[in-house]
């Protein structure tokens, strides 16, 4: 069932991506901007094709997380048009809100307010984390296929079916979207896509772990790359007083592919990271809660090296840069 699962949720999705890539598909393209790391505009409407390979799940056996694809489609809509229109951020950041609320309270109800707010918080920063992480050829995808890999493996493990399915179709649909989005890309994900899969990162992350399929650190450590990246660049930017909502290429993956890694070396390097993180997520699943903690910590601390590293390296090649302008 496994495969059957996995092949329609591929078909589909590329079935999608033939179609988005045609002149149909054009009508919203990503235009170079400061912040950006392409120099041609290129479709920005991959996402969709994404989300119709997950829904192949809900005719598999994954129905009874309706509410949680309801909403992620209605983020989707919404994402859609702020594609196209550019919507106030106030009023995304107020469905994202809304969205992450209602999920939140959906699994875990009845709650004290603190954990529903701090929760909530949680899923509305995994959702935007796509957003922001989806800047370099064939990342946000390959997020998606080894985190939501993961996802699948540790439910199957567990016996939760529902969960098993609905994160292999999410796998299988990312595997499809990257044939055409590793580098040179010729589709992008778009907010339609990111924002919606940082939202069933989330909320999949805590509906596994209110079905005891895994702890609440699992989703984070699986996605800790990309979290990480994001939160110490956003606080960083806090730091020097930087004004948030600006564009810029300060991301780490972003000067990766600055110092000259380019999109398939920096995708590579997050590749092995995310997939080590993966594996050992998966490895001490169910070992006690020291081994947990020790495991965690130590991930924590190899990524901060890593982080660390990029940091030097670019103080030296913006020196040996500004040195021969």
């Amino acid at each position: 069932m496994s495969a059957v699962i996995a092949i329609f949720a591929f078909t589909v999705a590329f079935a999608m991506l033939r179609v988005l890539l045609s002149r149909f598909g054009r009508f919203a393209l990503d235009r170079p901007n400061e912040r950006s790391l392409h120099e041609r505009p290129v479709p920005r409407t991959g996402g969709i094709a994404v989300l119709l390979g997950a829904a192949v799940a809900l005719v598999f056996g994954a129905a009874d997380l309706w509410l949680i694809a309801v909403l992620a489609a209605a983020l989707a809509g919404l994402s859609l048009l702020d594609d196209l229109a550019h919507l106030p951020t106030a009023l995304r950041l107020t469905a994202h809100l809304a969205a992450a609320g209602v999920v939140v309270w959906y699994l875990l109800s009845p709650m004290h307010i603190a954990m529903l707010f701090v929760l909530t918080l949680a899923v509305v920063w995994t959702t935007n984390l796509y957003n922001f992480m989806d800047g370099s050829d064939g990342l946000a995808g390959g997020m998606a296929l080894i985190g939501f890999g993961a996802y699948s493996i540790a439910a199957r493990l567990a016996g939760d079916a529902p969960l098993a399915v609905l994160s292999l179709a999410l796998c299988a649909a990312a595997a499809a979207f990257l044939l055409y989005n590793f580098h040179p890309a010729r589709i992008f994900m778009g907010d339609v896509g990111s924002i919606p899969l940082g939202f069933l990162a989330g909320a999949l992350g805590l509906a596994g772990w209110r079905d005891d399929v895994w702890p609440l650190w699992f989703p984070m450590l699986v996605f800790a790359p990309f979290m990480c990246d994001a939160t110490l660049t956003l606080l960083k930017r806090l730091l020097r007083r930087e004004r948030l909502w600006r564009a810029h290429r300060e991301h780490y993956y972003q000067r990766l592919v600055r110092m000259g890694y380019g999109h398939r070396g920096a995708a590579y390097i997050e590749y092995a990271a995310m997939l080590a993180c993966a594996l050992v997520a998966l490895a001490v699943r169910e070992a006690g809660a020291g081994v947990q903690f020790v495991v965690v910590a130590a991930a924590m601390a190899a990524l901060s090296g890593v982080a660390v590293w990029i940091d030097v390296k670019w103080k030296r090649v913006s020196r040996a840069t500004a040195g021969t302008a």
